[in-house]
């Protein structure tokens, strides 16, 4: 497993990386990316210090150290050590990184147990199994199409999809473009699928692909969206924006321009079956909402403690709305770990003796997370109020020894609070939700599992699939037998009008 220095090594390898027309030469220290890139080494250090390695690692089958999520689950207990380490890493960002390395291991980590899944390719998933076990790698992952012509039938708008252009001997050229690769700049793989692919027209498969590549792949270019954290260091200091300056996972579409991909890393090739069924077929989605729901639990964790501080520095705590609002605000972290939880400790089996999270818990986080950030957000905005809108400017203010003296009159908290205390919290209240940083996080908190009726419509159709759906009818059913026109068909029941009917005792 690297640690944090070996991480930031492996990013210097030249990539391809453009922000505001400049290519980056090396993320590691551009001011875009490379507070970022510190959080993310920190999280490798972790793996080797003694207080978080027991917490965060166990052994594989073959003797070498990984993280727990990276290794397929054997059990129950497994399984919740696994969740444990994905809480102890995602404390690290208190919450606000939602793809740490660990994520993608929702993936790897199955490639080895459900590796027979894909055909032609297997031994291709037991070597990338036990490489993700061995060397912890930090990969990002690009499965949806960029938001254009979406009206048009695929074949008409196919130059936009990553597709293979060719068929060589020892591998493939793809080109296109996939989106959203986040903290792809910071990553060294990305991992490439196509969502719900169909044929392009008259037989044409070629974007059914599943494939990793490295980021320095030649043709590989990423184009990312603003930096929160450039704009950060440009506009205060970490007094003013302490998540964006540190935690802003950068966003890029990734541009695939005749890129080879040899066939080692290639998991399937223009096969619509297994590109379609993967994500459900080999526990990605049961593994990754595993991770997704317990990251929001975390990141629930510090909201409820910084809502109650904020309202302790106001004065407002004894307030009896405001104490409803924090309950409510408790009540969403509990359901989320409760749920967390139960996909941990009450698994489905899964292929060659591992277990997988429970998909019917999961269904539940995918459809309630996206509700419930803005109604945390919401509960931010009326409760903390204009306290967040009258901030001095940034931090400078405070070294102003004509201003000094108002802000430490007029912007001190209840029960003794400086106005330096005061001030230092409601700027990570409103990094949290009002920033350029906080609105890219509820986005993302909304958007995280899918669309908002496709997340709905999976539901159903794991109800379908796992016996829900006739459980839940067949027990209307059951209520419904114990009446006819006649009165009641159960002799449990009494209707003096019945005389089929007896006593009930």
């Amino acid at each position: 497993m690297m640690n944090g220095k070996e991480y930031l090594e492996s990013l210097r390898d030249g990539r391809v990386v453009f922000l505001n027309g400049e290519k980056i030469d090396d993320v590691t220290t551009h001011p875009a990316y490379q507070n970022s890139a510190r959080s993310i080494s920190q999280l490798y250090d972790a793996l080797h210090n003694p207080e978080t390695a027991p917490i965060l690692t166990t052994k594989t089958e073959e003797g070498h150290l990984t993280h727990k999520f990276f290794k397929a689950s054997k059990n129950a207990q497994e399984m919740i050590e696994a969740r444990d380490a994905i809480a102890e890493w995602s404390r690290m960002s208190f919450g606000f990184m939602g793809r740490t390395p660990d994520y993608k291991a929702a993936f790897t980590g199955s490639l080895g147990p459900f590796s027979d899944y894909y055909k032609g390719f297997e031994h291709n998933a037991k070597k990338w199994y036990t490489k993700a076990t061995k060397d912890v790698p930090f990969c990002n992952h690009t499965i949806i199409n960029p938001a254009m012509d979406r009206h048009k039938p695929l074949h008409e708008n196919k130059e936009v999809f990553v597709r293979a252009v060719e068929e060589r001997d020892d591998g493939i050229i793809v080109s296109g473009a996939k989106m959203v690769g986040t903290s792809a700049a910071l990553t060294n793989y990305n991992f490439v699928a196509n969502y719900s692919p169909v044929d392009l027209g008259e037989g044409d498969q070629s974007h059914a692909l599943i494939f990793f590549v490295p980021m320095n792949a030649p043709g590989l270019k990423m184009i990312s969206r603003q930096s929160y954290e450039q704009m950060a260091a440009m506009q205060g200091s970490p007094y003013d924006y302490p998540l964006s300056s540190r935690f802003d996972e950068n966003d890029a579409v990734i541009v695939l321009d005749n890129v080879f991909i040899p066939w080692e890393d290639v998991f399937a090739y223009k096969n619509v079956q297994i590109a379609n069924g993967f994500r459900a077929e080999t526990g990605w989605l049961n593994r990754y909402t595993l991770h997704g729901c317990t990251r929001f639990a975390v990141k629930l964790d510090f909201m409820a403690g910084l809502l109650m501080k904020a309202a302790e520095m106001a004065g407002t705590s004894q307030f009896r709305g405001v104490q409803a609002n924090i309950g409510e605000v408790i009540a969403w972290r509990n359901m989320f770990w409760a749920i967390s939880t139960a996909m941990a400790s009450d698994p489905l089996p899964g292929a060659n003796g591992t277990v997988l999270p429970n998909s019917t818990y999961a269904t539940a986080y995918r459809v309630f997370a996206p509700m419930v950030w803005p109604k945390v957000k919401l509960i931010f905005e009326q409760v903390v109020a204009g306290s967040l809108i009258q901030l001095p400017s940034s931090s400078k203010d405070f070294l102003n020894p004509e201003i000094r003296p108002y802000l430490d009159q007029y912007y001190k908290g209840s029960g003794g609070v400086t106005a330096e205390e005061r001030v230092k919290l409601m700027k990570l209240v409103w990094d949290a939700i009002g920033t350029e940083f906080g609105g890219r996080n509820e986005l993302y908190e909304i958007n995280y599992a899918g669309n908002h009726e496709n997340i709905r419509l999976e539901t159903l159709k794991f109800a379908d699939k796992n016996g829900q759906s006739a459980m839940f009818t067949s027990f209307v059913d059951a209520a419904m037998k114990d009446y006819d026109l006649s009165g009641w068909t159960n002799d449990k029941w009494i209707n003096a009008s019945n005389p089929k009917s007896s006593s009930l005792v």
